[in-house]
């Protein structure tokens, strides 16, 4: 349960996002969703996987990303000769102390950027699944923890398919969530020439927030609210990729689990310390899209994973606030929650939202005595 005190902090620690945020942006022109995105699922504790065409920023993404947090920073280049101990690291032998030694590898940052993932062969890409998902690496029975936060950003080409390996099914569960950058709008390529036309963007760029603030910034995204209608809500999105038509494979727990997280951190940077629908249904498409197969039919009438996400979200129903119970004096029953709560985002009756200010109540899914949540 949180307290006013966290939902302060909350707020303040925010600050801190829009900090990254505004410097991010600076190098990224006209991708404010984007860049957005990128934020997200670094404070939901997830890995990002940038898929896009040639020349579009997405290394430039990272390494901004990179660069905003003073933080250590390793940027690895994917290449079918690289090996899996070029990672994690290799245990050597020290003929002075008659002993092996552990020299870690690249995976040992707080922010690893890996450049053109799908170009290793698919025995160097596995040297990512126990990091990624377990956040150490074990190497001769020895298991060696991952510096906090830790975060996985790769990208890849998915329009030049020589000499690269796609990513198993299994890598591809691991990251929590897809972007694509797109080109930029005519307007935001002008801005690009003009202001990074004869200097790279990122030459300039200062850290602007410190790696124990962004841990400060997931402890806070963990105590955000998600109540039993948002949570069934994420069930049943996830559960309807199980069973639609159009996909040999749904999308798994481990993808119920990261559009939770998401959600939170969706919440905590628009400074509410409750999750709503809204933001569940924002993330869907790059949270599930590329765990889905489409079936041969469905590749064959052109229908995409992104498709079929958006198609799942106008078919499952929204959760709305139950209609409040009456009480004995015609008033609404104490606990009960009220028509217009911040469940669908709306006011309630005749007074301001709850929480606002100079109220006295607490956001969505603070406990009052007398009071239940929803």
């Amino acid at each position: 349960m949180t307290t006013y005190d966290d939902r302060a902090s909350l707020t303040d620690l925010t600050t801190t996002a829009e900090r990254v945020r505004r410097s991010v942006e600076s190098v990224i022109e006209g991708k404010p969703e984007v860049v957005r995105l990128s934020l997200t699922v670094l404070l939901a504790e997830g890995h990002l996987l940038i898929e896009d065409v040639p020349g579009v920023g997405k290394t430039m993404l990272a390494k901004a990303l990179a660069r905003s947090i003073d933080c250590s920073v390793r940027r690895i280049q994917f290449t079918p000769d690289l090996l899996p101990s070029d990672i994690t690291g290799v245990s050597i032998y020290d003929q002075q102390r008659h002993e092996f030694e552990f020299k870690p590898g690249a995976i040992f940052a707080q922010i690893v950027i890996g450049d053109e993932i799908n170009r290793a062969s698919p025995k160097t890409q596995s040297a990512l699944l126990e990091s990624m998902e377990e956040r150490q690496v074990t190497m001769d029975g020895q298991s060696y923890e991952l510096p906090d936060p830790f975060m996985v950003v790769a990208t890849q080409n998915p329009v030049e398919m020589e000499g690269t390996y796609p990513l198993p099914e299994a890598q591809r569960d691991r990251f929590m969530a897809r972007v694509s950058i797109g080109y930029p709008s005519a307007e935001a390529e002008l801005r690009m020439l003009d202001v990074h036309g004869g200097v790279s963007p990122l030459d300039d760029l200062r850290p602007v927030a410190h790696a124990h603030d962004i841990v400060k910034l997931i402890d806070a995204v963990r105590t955000v609210h998600v109540s039993e209608a948002v949570r069934r809500y994420v069930v049943e999105l996830v559960s309807a990729t199980r069973t639609h038509p159009d996909l040999r494979l749904g999308a798994s727990p481990r993808a119920t689990l990261h559009l939770l997280r998401a959600a939170k951190a969706s919440a905590a940077l628009n400074g509410r310390d409750y999750a709503l629908p809204d933001d569940v249904q924002a993330l869907a498409v790059a949270v599930l899209a590329h765990r889905l197969l489409p079936t041969a039919q469905a590749q064959m009438n052109r229908r995409t994973s992104e498709q079929v996400v958006r198609d799942i979200l106008q078919r499952v129903p929204v959760p709305t606030a139950a209609p409040p119970a009456a009480a004995p004096n015609g008033g609404p029953m104490a606990g009960s929650p009220m028509a217009g709560s911040p469940l669908s985002g709306g006011r309630l009756p005749g007074g301001p939202v709850p929480g606002g200010p100079g109220t006295g109540a607490p956001l969505y899914g603070q406990q009052q005595p007398g009071v239940r949540r929803l």
